[in-house]
């Protein structure tokens, strides 16, 4: 009998932990998400010196949240969104207009694309 307790209670403990990872991965993607729409803003504006400090404040904001994603996450997936970072905060720095904003579009993907990848359903464990 107790052994059945402390399967139920490590088992209530993982699902939990699986819930509140999800959670905290969906608060950063949504503050990255954020700093990435006024970054396209910005874009648009072709406001290019401002668009600049806020790729550049991306990186930082991706460097805090991020950190701790790769615990939880595949390597594979973070270093392709680096990959993507670097290469838009080049296209900015050009100041190429349609490669700016394609690259930008890329990177919202993969990012959005994280929470819903690691989410707990029934599609994502079969």
């Amino acid at each position: 009998m107790r052994l059945l307790v402390i399967l139920i209670a490590l088992f209530a403990a993982i699902i939990t932990a699986g819930f509140w990872t999800n959670h905290l991965l969906e608060a950063s993607t949504a503050g990255l998400l954020e700093n990435m729409d006024k970054i396209g803003v910005e874009i648009k504006k072709e406001n290019w010196e401002n668009a600049y400090r806020q790729t550049i404040d991306l990186e930082k904001v991706w460097d805090e949240k991020a950190r701790w994603w790769p615990m939880v996450l595949d390597h594979q997936e973070m270093d392709n969104i680096e990959f993507a970072l670097a290469r838009f905060k080049e296209y900015v720095d050009t100041r190429d207009l349609s490669l700016s904003r394609g690259q930008l579009a890329e990177l919202r993907l993969m990012i959005k694309h994280i929470p819903e990848k690691e989410s707990i359903r029934i599609k994502n464990i079969l």
